[in-house]
């Protein structure tokens, strides 16, 4: 895949824009560096910042998608500052996630979000979906890094540009968003998609693999490729590179293959050892794959394993359901 450079109006000021955030990135000396990339439209990718931030630059404002970890906020700012001088306007958490958060506070303080009231607050908005906001208060984080405005199902703001939230129920938590910049054409999807790992499902908080292949679906339905799936809607996922049509509907594939598989082995009693000796990843563990982490391939078949199992006992099998199936 290969990004659309073009010669579009505007080209040079963007490529200007990109050497000023390289240059405003903390220097290689450092462990940690951000790194900007312009993707189309008036949409950057922000990585080095814990998780993939998304900036969208508009005329009066600048837009954020995810914040970050809070130690890396100071060099956050520094690129964002690099693209545009205008305020940060409103900051997007996708999820709950520390390393789409981490950075609220500090960011929030560094915006604006001008409403036209008397006595408003001199800080950017935090906007979420209400499931986020609840669990950040039940996890007692500090007011100045909870979401200030909240959505159930779907919400939209203008930056030079239209922006559409969409809430995925019960996916990688219950308070996941996508966001889709409409005429920039790219979405970002948090840890709804990651081009290189199987999803972390957040058992805890409502996620769910089918959730998660729910919001894939959705996803796709909007994305428009060019020629040959090379170019059109692009994604920026929750971590990892840049992707296009072809990559997400792999992604969606994959699990959707996976997921019919663990149900064939639930469904002829085989037990959790049983299915992961079976390996239904294997044919895609060179592309997902990990052998430890929260994204480990056998944490992942672990969790699809009991969504599964707890799907077909709800379908009502009298008795011992897996020797009735055996």
């Amino acid at each position: 895949m290969s990004l659309k450079r073009g010669v579009a109006p505007g080209a040079r000021l963007i490529g200007f824009a990109l050497l000023l955030c390289l240059r405003a990135a903390p220097s290689p000396a450092q462990s940690e560096a951000v790194h900007c990339l312009h993707v189309q439209g008036g949409v950057y990718l922000l990585s080095g910042g814990g998780a993939n931030i998304t900036v969208q630059v508009g005329d009066e404002a600048v837009v954020v998608v995810n914040a970050g970890r809070a130690e890396m906020s100071d060099a956050v700012l520094a690129a964002i500052r690099s693209l545009s001088p205008r305020p940060i306007e409103y900051i997007i958490d996708t999820s709950s996630d520390a390393d789409a958060v981490g950075g609220n506070a500090a960011l929030s303080k560094a915006g604006f979000a001008n409403s036209g009231q008397r006595g408003e607050p001199t800080t950017a908005a935090i906007v979420a979906q209400l499931n986020v906001l609840k669990s950040m208060d039940a996890a007692k984080a500090t007011a100045q890094a909870i979401p200030t405005d909240t959505y159930e199902r779907d919400w939209a703001l203008f930056n030079d540009e239209a922006i559409l939230l969409t809430h995925a129920p019960a996916a990688h938590s219950d308070g996941d968003s996508y966001v889709f910049f409409r005429r920039s054409d790219v979405i970002s999807t948090g840890d709804l998609f990651n081009p290189s790992s199987y999803p972390v499902i957040e058992e805890d908080q409502g996620g769910s693999l089918d959730g998660i292949i729910d919001a894939l679906n959705a996803i796709i339905h909007i994305m428009v490729p060019r020629l040959n799936e090379e170019g059109g809607t692009y994604i920026i996922p929750g971590h990892g590179r840049v992707c296009d049509h072809t990559d997400i509907v792999n992604y969606r594939d994959a699990l959707t293959i996976i997921r019919a598989r663990v149900r064939y082995y639930v469904a002829k009693g085989m037990t959790l050892e049983q299915v992961l000796a079976a390996k239904p990843t294997f044919d895609y563990d060179g592309i997902y794959g990990a052998d430890r982490g929260s994204s480990s391939t056998t944490r992942f078949i672990e969790t699809v394993y009991r969504e599964v199992s707890r799907a077909a006992k709800d379908h009502g099998v009298p008795g011992d359901w897996r020797q009735n199936h055996g």
